[in-house]
């Protein structure tokens, strides 16, 4: 049975981002795997998103029961899929603002006021640098061939030339910024009729 919206100033073909609150909750009690589907996919694509805040706003006051808990569990792995792929992102930088310095990672580390084994949990992705750190180490790599001490600089770029088509921390589709691709996050929840991707 094809879903259907009352008293509501949508149509369940337009894109689920642009339904009401109450639309959202119609497809989510009444719709079929086609709908959830729909839901998932618009989870996915924006975790933290209007549609994730309007379902986790409805799951704050229901009982989880059907394909609630999974829809629960979509929004959970899209978050951890997010998080993974902006650590990801902010080692790449790392990686690229020590090469583009021009130092050792040795003397890089010292400039930016941490120790080498620290810079190497940032380059790994293990621990993520406060942004505040990353403005620091983008501000060492725009002042390549400059020794400690000197008052001057014999090849200097702006700050944060290196990487600055990556300004946020964001999850990124397309090309990183050492050439290799990013994959798009794929996660899969299954009801009793098949998965919800």
């Amino acid at each position: 049975m094809a879903l259907s919206f009352r008293n509501v100033d949508a149509d369940p073909s337009d894109p689920v981002e642009s339904w009401p609150y109450e639309g959202l909750v119609t497809a989510v009690e009444r719709g079929g795997l086609t709908d959830w589907r729909r839901i998932h996919r618009a989870v996915q694509a924006d975790p933290w998103g209007p549609v994730a805040r309007s379902l986790e706003d409805y799951f704050s006051y229901e009982q989880p029961y059907g394909v609630t808990p999974l829809l629960q569990r979509s929004i959970a792995d899209a978050r951890a899929a997010a998080e993974a792929a902006e650590k990801a992102a902010v080692a790449d930088e790392v990686t690229a603002l020590v090469a583009a310095s021009g130092l050792s990672r040795k003397a890089f580390a010292e400039r930016i006021g941490t120790s080498p084994s620290r810079l190497s949990t940032y380059a790994s992705g293990k621990v993520s640098p406060a942004a505040s750190l990353v403005v620091r180490m983008r501000r060492v790599a725009g002042v390549r061939g400059q020794d400690p001490g000197e008052g001057g600089c014999a090849d200097a770029r702006p700050a944060g030339q290196v990487g600055a088509s990556r300004h946020s921390f964001g999850p990124r589709r397309g090309v990183r910024d050492n050439g290799m691709p990013v994959p798009a996050p794929r996660h899969t929840a299954r009801t009793a009729e098949g998965p919800l991707t």
